[in-house]
C-alpha cells in the first residue's frame, strides 16, 4: 500500500520554542503539525485522522472553542485541509472509503464533514466519552459541530488481537493484515494509534497524541519541551496510562529495528523526515513515501 503524509493545518501556539523546540523566539508563535496519513489501497483510499476541515477554515469561531483558538491559533489555509490535498494528489473526496480516527479532539476530527460518504472507525470508548461532554475541557476539545457525519461512525472494542505485542483491533476486514487500531489510552480514554503496513517491508505507527515530541522516544533520556509537557498534562485523561504507553512505545522503538517507524501527530521534525517537505507545503501528485 502506498502512503502519503499530510499536514492538515498547523497549530501555532503561544511560546514558540517552548513548544516546537525550534522557533527562534519565545515571543513568536510556534508550529505544530497535524500529521495525517492517506493510504492507497486496491479498494479506495483510507484516511488516518483528518486534521482541520473546510468548515473550520471558513468559520472557525462557530466550530472551535475560543480557548483553543487563542492558545493554538491554527494556520487556517484551505489548501492544507485533507480534502484539498487529496485533490492535489489526483483523487476525489468520494475516493475516501474509510477514515480511521485516533481520537475525536477538534484538531483531529475537523475534516470529517468533508468526506460524507466515508465510514468512520474509532474505539467505542472514545465515542462514548466524547458524546458525554462531562467536563468543561471535554466541551472545548470534543466539538459536536464537527460531527455532521456521525451516522457513518462505526465503533470497535479493544482487545482480543495483538500487533507487535500490543492490543489491537483490525477494523477493516479486507486489510486485517495491513491496518490496525492500537489502543493507547491516556490522552483520552479511547485514544489509539494506527498501524499501517507500507509498500514493501515495514510498518508505520502513527501514535497520534500518545506523545508530542520526538525526544520523548529516546530510550536513555526521554524529554519533552516545556510547553508540550504542560499541554500533555493539561489534556490527559489518565496520567498513569499515558506514561505507561509512552514507555511501551519507547520499548517498541528500541526493539523493533528498521521494520517499524513510530511517529506522533504534532512534531514538525518527524513530519519533515517522513514527508520530505516542510509542514507548510501541501502534498503534490507523485510525492509518495
Amino acid at each position: 500500500m502506498r502512503v502519503h503524509h499530510l499536514n492538515c493545518i498547523s497549530s501555532c501556539p503561544l511560546g514558540g520554542k517552548l513548544f516546537d523546540g525550534r522557533t527562534p523566539s519565545l515571543l513568536r508563535r510556534g508550529e505544530l503539525t497535524c500529521h495525517c496519513l492517506l493510504v492507497e489501497t486496491n479498494d479506495g483510499l483510507v484516511l488516518v485522522d483528518t486534521g482541520f476541515g473546510l468548515r473550520d477554515v471558513a468559520n472557525p469561531r462557530s466550530r472551535l472553542s475560543t480557548f483553543f483558538l487563542f492558545m493554538l491559533k491554527p494556520d487556517f489555509r484551505e489548501e492544507m485541509t485533507a480534502v484539498r490535498q487529496i485533490e492535489r494528489l489526483g483523487f476525489k473526496a468520494s475516493d475516501v472509503r474509510h477514515i480511521l480516527m485516533s481520537h475525536l479532539d477538534f484538531d483531529h476530527a475537523g475534516g470529517l464533514d468533508d468526506f460524507p460518504h466515508a465510514t468512520v472507525h474509532m474505539l467505542e470508548i472514545e465515542r462514548d466519552y466524547a458524546l458525554a461532554q462531562k467536563t468543561w475541557l471535554d466541551r472545548q476539545r470534543f466539538r459536536p459541530q464537527q460531527w455532521s457525519t456521525r451516522g457513518n461512525w462505526t465503533v470497535h472494542r479493544g482487545g482480543g488481537e495483538k500487533w507487535r505485542g500490543l492490543d489491537s483491533v483490525r477494523p477493516l476486514p479486507g486489510f486485517a493484515d495491513d491496518i490496525a487500531l492500537v489502543p493507547l489510552p491516556g490522552h483520552t480514554f479511547g485514544h489509539a494509534g494506527i498501524a499501517v503496513r507500507k509498500d514493501g517491508a515495514g510498518w508505520l505507527l502513527l501514535a497520534a497524541d500518545a506523545y508530542f515530541f520526538h525526544t520523548e522516544m529516546d530510550w536513555d533520556r526521554p524529554r519533552c519541551t516545556p510547553g508540550l509537557a504542560f499541554y500533555q498534562w493539561m489534556m490527559e485523561k489518565d496520567r498513569a496510562a499515558r506514561l505507561q504507553n509512552q514507555a511501551r512505545l519507547r520499548e517498541l522503538c528500541r526493539s523493533a529495528g528498521s521494520g517499524l517507524t513510530v511517529f506522533c501527530s504534532h512534531d514538525p521534525f518527524e513530519f519533515e523526515k517522513l514527508a520530505g517537505r516542510s509542514p507548510g507545503i501541501p502534498a503534490e501528485q507523485l510525492l509518495v513515501c
